[in-house]
This record gives C-alpha cells, structure tokens and sequence, in this order.
C-alpha cells in the first residue's frame, strides 16, 4: 500500500526580528560585518532599527515591517520610469518602464546637446505583477548604441500616463591615467594651511601653493602637488580647524585668498592700503613661529580687508567675469551665500535656524531684501577664490607639471554646516557617519557627518553630488576621493548609539557614484585617486582599478602573510607613498611617535611596552627588507630606530623612498614635511581637542619653522627632491 502524500509544508511565518532583517536586506543594510580581527559580527536590531528608521521607513511594530516591506518591494512597479539611470558608454542598456499589460507608450530621448531621438518600444513586456489590485508590466527599453557622455533625459508617454528619468552615460573606464603607465610622475603632497612664506598672513595661501609647484614642478620635474581639502568652514571666526569638516564640500575656503593677489587690491584708498599692510605686517611673525597655527586670527583680519576690496568698483571686464562666475554657479552659489549671511549673525545655536530650515524658508525669504549685499559679498569671495584656483593650476602647468594641483574631497560635512541646511533634501538626519573598531583605531570612529541618503540621492538624478565634483575640478589636474570606500558602502551610527562601533554599512550605487566621479572627472581631464585603505571587500580594489581609478598604497601598511611587500609587487595603478598625513611624518615615525602620542592620549588598547615592540618590530620588517636591497648599510642592522641621529635618519627616510622608486605604481607621492624633516604628525585619528590637530606648521627638524622662501636652500628638500627626480 502506498504511504499517503504529504500535504506541501506552509512556509514559516518571519517574525519581527526576521521581517527587520528582510527589510534590511532590501534597502542594502548589512545586518553583519566582518571585524578587523576577521571575525563576523552581528548587526543589532536596535541598530538596524535606527537605520532604517533615518531612510524613512515605518519600523516600530511587526505590522509596520510588514507594511514598509511590501512598500519597498512596489514601490518601483508604482512609477513609470526608475528617476535616474545610469549606464556605461559602449555597453548594452536599457532601461525599464513600467505601464499597464498592452500599453503602447512613445519614450524620448532628450541628449544634452539638445537633441532628441523616439526609442523602439518592445513587443514583449520582462515581467507582469498585480500592485495594488492591478496588473502592471515592466518593459525593458534597449537604449542606441554608441551614446555620448554626459547628462540626458528620458520621458515616456502613455496615454494619461507620463514619466521622466535622468540618464547618465558614464565613461566604461576612465582614460585620463592612461598615459602614466609610460611616463610616470612623482609629486609633493602638503597641508597647505602648514605651508608658508614670508608674505603668508599666518596661514598658508594659494600664492604659496603656485610657488610650491613652481619650485617642485620647475626645478625638480615634479608632476603634481596633492593638498589637503580645501572646502569652506565657517564663514567668519571661530571656524572648524579640520580640512575634512567642512560646511560644505563644493566650495571653497576663502581663508587660502591671496589679499594683494586680488586686483583691485591695487585701487583701495591710502588709509585702505595702509590699514591693509599693517594687518599683513600683524601677521607676518606668524609666519616663522612653530607654535600652533590660528587660522582665527589669520581669517579676521583677511575678512576685513577683503571687504574693502570688495568694495572697490570693479572695471566693466571684471564685472562681467564676475557676473557670468555667479550665473554659471547657479542657484548652488545663491543658497551657499545665503547661509553665510545668517551663520555671520546667528550661532549655530540660535533659535532663528528653527524657522531658518533651508534656503526657501520663509524666515530666510524675509531676511533677504536686508542680507543681500552680505550675500552678494560672499558669492564675490568665491570667485575670486575660484580665480586664483585657476591661476595656481596656471602656474603648475607653467612649471611643467603634467598633471598640477589635486585635490582632496573629504568623506563628508559638518552636521550643521551650509551642505546640512541646504542639501537636507539627499542628506540622512539622525545618523552619523564613522567606521568600526580597526588596527589603529580599537573603539572605532564617529567623524560626525551625515551622509547621502542613497534614494534621495538618485530621486534628485545625482545633482548635488555632481556639482560638488564639477566645481572642484574646474582648475583641477586631479582628485583624491577620501575613503572612496564610501562610495560603496558607509558605516552609518545612529545619534543614540553608546559608541561608534554600534552601527551599520548601507551600501550605496556604486555604478552611479563611480560612474558620475568618472564622467565628470573625464571630462574634465582629471586623474582619480581613490584612498582605498582599511577595511573592505575584496572586489572593490579590482572594480576601481577596471574603472581606470587610481588606488593608494603607503609602505608601512603594504604587508604580506611573509612581511612587507616587495616593491616590484605593487600596484601599478596607484599613488604610492611613504606615509599618510594620519601618521607622524617619517622621521617621526621611525622614533615612534605614534606610539607615543596614542599612549598619552589613551588610544591603546593594550600595554604600552607590547605597542613598542609590535611596532618595532614592523619597522625593522621594513628596515631589513631596505638593506636586503642595499638600500641601507648592513651596520645599521642592530640599531633601533628610535635612537638615529640625524644624518642616519635622513638616510632611512632617503632609503625609504628609493624602495617605492622601485615600485611600477604610476604616481609617487612625497609628504613636503619629509622633504624638510619635520617630525610632528598632522592629525591623530580618534581625537578632537586632545590634540592639535589640523594645527601643526612646517617645521624642519630642529623644530624651526621652514619657509617657502628657504625651499630652494633647504639641503633636505633638495636632496631628497633630487633623488626622485632622478630616480622617476
């Protein structure tokens, strides 16, 4: 007798904790990640909560995760068109369209330069769904072959129904380093605040920067000069010290102005004039101090003058110049300068920015008539920020650099800066951007940022964050993206989490953002470097590479399961260095500094004495794998670091970087505070007011400060200078 069949098992029913999870999953929440130690950790549910509650989603009950799954999972079928697509130049797209089953619909293509195309509508819908009680198909449209770069639009039309998606058409690899593998480059990178000259008001300016390539670029074949971000901070004293906590990432500091650069500096009256020069000569001791740098002092008074040459009237040329700069920035200027007039009358915690909630507010709508001269002058200190930007890649390409100046474009802004208050529309509120427990940083980091809010990002069509790399590559020959890993996922901290290590990575679009970075970048003629340090997946390292994006490598964190990597075995596509600006200077590292400085602030997580020797340990890896190579002498093999003299200290860090001389990596970089032998590290992850960070001048080894004026005489910079020019 044959046994019964069994009647199908009903599936499981998920509970909160399983639809939480599911939910998760949609959206792109991890809801595990893999710990420094290569462990699996899991995310909590406390966290996913927070979340996916800040990307606007119903969580709180069972109910609400069934309701904002099902949501989610509709919410495409519900639209006619995706609102951005993005795709690559020379490969297969399409795009897909959603319209009732038998709709016959006419799509057109709108291309930048104003043309338009009707596009083949297909026989057969993909896929048919019921959404809502009715029955909706998707169509996959084929887009044309061979599509021109840049910013398109689509709109369909059926019947009463209508829709309209950006198209993006990105460049398939970005070709701009191409030309690198057969004639690579070495170049100077600098915190350009730290860098200055007997002109300088106590703060390095962007006349400093064009005579630092000018020097380099002229004298010593150098290819580029890579410098820390140069966003704007407040828009008058007190401002944030750290480059990479900017009010905003697509404008610039008006604290790096040349004053007598500007000309009609030339046309203030005598008091003017005089008022100016001595505010300059106030300042010019500054200059060779070593004691902390104060942008506060160096900003008030350049602001002062400023606005006497803001004043002065512009020629018919100039005003023209200046009129056509405002128009072409756009509505973008408009809403940075209005945030500037308030934030230079009301405190960040003033009761007005409650009704201040954005650019339109009516609050901000009923003050302008009385802000708009204040508005209009800070629109003016862009422009003539964004003139001497210009004239420094000028003077770079001048002194026969092939690539000049690149930028640095920090992960994220201020939480109540002007990118905050104008673009909270893509921006997430209630999370803040860090990173998990590493190596170096054992209880993680907040970095007290908010980040793109990955829908809201693509429902805009990607504006915000284009702009930002347009306008920063207008006189650009490069960009470094910090953390590039944060165009692929970040590690996103809920405000009410105990610490930075309770959060979660949400993963971004990764095609889009790489591929607008691309597109942009492209046509602009720009390199890409993507710090690409830390932890990440595998494939990410391979996907920039395929993309034509330049990696990062530093010597000291290029190690193997048998010690440090041979030089021969770097990357070929990469910037390559000694160290980071998040380490002590080389001669400071070899003394161990870092070690030191992370005691006395309490950063270790374990005894002091293990640290050294771990470390000491590591560096003589390095050290011996130099003298294998004959880099340096075998009687330096039984001496610790930390207890070189001078010259032999010179000759490590020398040796150091004969090593990535000897690496195919297409870019070399060389830190300026180790072409003079400063010690002191600029920044120290995990601290605030701990330590000044952000704050330390150029010094020489001696402690001295170092001027732009001595570089040429400077027996270190023209040594070591030397030896990569030679050696390229």
């Amino acid at each position: 007798m044959s046994e019964k069949p069994k009647a199908p098992s009903a599936q499981p029913v998920p509970d909160a904790a399983g639809l939480l999870r599911q939910l998760a999953d949609f959206h792109k929440v991890a809801t595990t990640f893999t710990g420094w130690d290569g462990s699996e950790q899991q995310v909590s549910d406390a966290t996913l909560r927070s979340v996916l509650s800040a990307l606007g989603l119903a969580v709180e009950s069972e109910q609400d995760l069934e309701r904002s799954l099902a949501e989610s999972k509709a919410a495409a079928w519900k639209r006619p068109l995706p609102p951005t697509a993005v795709v690559r130049q020379g490969k297969p797209g399409s795009v897909p369209v959603h319209l009732p089953p038998g709709s016959t619909a006419i799509l057109t293509l709108r291309l930048e330069d104003g043309s338009e195309q009707e596009l083949a509508w297909p026989e057969q819908p993909e896929e048919e769904r019921d959404i809502d009680g009715s029955a909706v198909a998707r169509t996959l449209v084929p887009l044309p072959e061979g599509l021109e770069l840049g910013w398109h639009r689509l709109e369909v039309a059926s019947g009463d129904i209508s829709g309209s998606a950006v198209l993006v058409v990105t460049p398939d690899r970005l070709d701009t380093a191409d030309k690198l593998e057969t004639d690579r480059a070495w170049g100077v990178q600098a915190q350009l605040y730290s860098v200055r000259s007997s002109r300088s008001w106590g703060i390095g300016d962007l006349t400093d920067l064009a005579d630092l390539a000018a020097v380099a670029g002229t004298d010593y074949d150098a290819g580029f000069v890579l410098i820390n971000p140069l966003h704007a901070a407040e828009p008058v004293p007190p401002i944030e010290p750290s480059p990479y906590l900017p009010t905003t990432r697509r404008f610039f500091n008006p604290l790096y102005i040349r004053v007598e650069a500007v000309p009609e500096y030339a046309y203030l009256t005598d008091g003017q004039r005089q008022a100016a020069e001595e505010a300059a000569r106030s300042l010019y001791p500054a200059n060779t101090s070593a004691a902390e740098l104060d942008r506060n002092a160096s900003y008030a008074a350049k602001l002062r003058v400023l606005q006497d040459v803001y004043q002065v009237e512009r020629s018919p040329s100039r005003q023209k110049q200046f009129d056509a700069f405002k128009a072409d920035a756009g509505q973008g200027l408009e809403n940075f300068a209005r945030w500037c007039a308030l934030a230079e009358e009301l405190a960040p915690d003033a009761p007005e920015w409650a009704e201040a909630t954005g650019p339109d507010s009516d609050y901000v709508l009923r003050q302008l008539p009385k802000l708009q001269e204040r508005i209009d002058f800070f629109k003016w200190l862009q422009w003539i920020c964004d003139e001497q930007l210009e004239g420094v890649q000028l003077a770079a390409k001048k002194a026969g650099m092939g690539i000049g100046v690149i930028h640095d474009l920090a992960v994220g802004v201020h939480p109540s800066g002007a990118d905050a208050w104008m673009l909270r529309d893509v921006l997430t509120s209630g999370i803040s951007v860090g990173a998990p427990p590493d190596m170096f940083n054992q209880r993680g980091q907040d970095w007290s940022q908010p980040p793109w809010h990955p829908g809201r990002l693509a429902e805009s069509g990607y504006a915000a964050y284009r702009d930002m790399i347009r306008t920063i590559l207008r006189h650009a020959g490069g960009i470094r993206v910090d953390h590039i890993l944060g165009l692929f996922r970040l590690w996103w901290i809920p405000q009410d989490a105990a610490s930075p290590g309770e959060g979660a990575y949400v993963y971004y679009d990764h095609e889009a953002m790489i591929g607008i970075l691309a597109l942009e970048a492209q046509r602009a003629g720009a390199v890409v470097i993507g710090e690409d340090l830390g932890v990440f997946e595998p494939w990410v390292q391979e996907y920039l590479g395929e993309r034509g994006v330049l990696g990062t490598s530093i010597l000291w964190f290029e190690q193997t399961e048998d010690g440090p990597r041979d030089p021969e075995e770097y990357r070929v596509g990469a910037l390559t260095s000694v160290n980071t600006h998040d380490l002590p200077p080389t001669a400071g590292y070899l003394a161990g500094e870092h070690v030191n400085l992370r005691e006395s602030l309490g950063l270790l997580n374990r005894p002091v004495e293990e640290e050294r020797k771990a470390d000491s340990e590591a560096q003589e890896a390095v050290l011996e794998a130099l003298r294998q190579r004959g880099l340096l002498p075998e009687s330096a093999s039984d001496q610790m670091a930390g207890q070189m003299h001078g010259e032999e200290v010179q000759q490590t860090v020398e040796a150091l970087h004969e090593f990535i001389l000897q690496t195919p990596s297409v870019l070399l970089g060389v830190a300026l505070a180790d072409l003079v032998g400063e010690k002191k590290t600029q920044n120290q992850p995990g601290t605030a007011d701990e330590y000044p960070n952000w704050r330390i001048p150029l010094c020489g080894p001696d402690g001295e400060a170092v001027l732009l004026d001595d570089l040429e005489q400077n027996e270190r910079f023209r040594s070591l200078a030397a030896l990569m020019q030679k050696g390229i």
